[in-house]
């Protein structure tokens, strides 16, 4: 089993209100090993919903308490962000997930880098929240960016 950002998948749940596809997982929507889920709609927030970014460090700072995730109107939800980050570990840890594809520069799926925190654009090396937590639980990120035909296929026949 993979877990895949559903936002990949093309439904309408990142901040916007919409999806961001990625074409070539989009070729693969059907498959029974993909999971798909949403940090951030798990942890309580509407969509659409104001875009939030981490302010003080990474997603591993987020779970030291050293950083928060902050929205574009100064409201902390670093709690719903955490929140939806656990329950995306437990599905995992439910179906022995062992990879992930996830939204590369999202605040909870980035697994490169994400935004810095001041709502200019601007990126940062670093992970989201919740690929922070998959990745010190041992799983597997990759992020839309990685994905190659054959990465995918060798991914769905493992």
């Amino acid at each position: 089993m993979i877990l895949v950002s559903v936002c990949l998948l093309n439904h309408p749940v990142r901040y916007k209100g919409d999806g961001n596809p990625c074409p070539l997982l989009m070729q693969y929507a059907d498959s029974p090993k993909l999971i798909t889920f949403c940090p951030e709609c798990a942890g309580g927030l509407p969509t659409p919903r104001p875009p939030a970014e981490i302010r003080g460090g990474t997603g591993a700072e987020i779970w030291s308490g050293q950083a928060t995730l902050i929205n574009n109107q100064s409201v902390d939800v670093t709690a719903e962000f955490k929140s939806g980050a656990e329950q995306c570990l437990e599905l995992c840890q439910k179906h022995h997930i062992t990879t992930a594809i996830l939204k590369q520069r999202s605040p909870s799926c980035g697994s490169k880098e994400i935004y810095d925190g001041t709502f200019s654009g601007t990126c940062i090396p670093g992970m989201g929240a919740t690929a922070a937590l998959l990745a010190a639980h041992g799983i597997t990120i990759y992020g839309e960016e990685d994905l190659t035909e054959e990465l995918l296929k060798k991914l769905l026949e493992e």
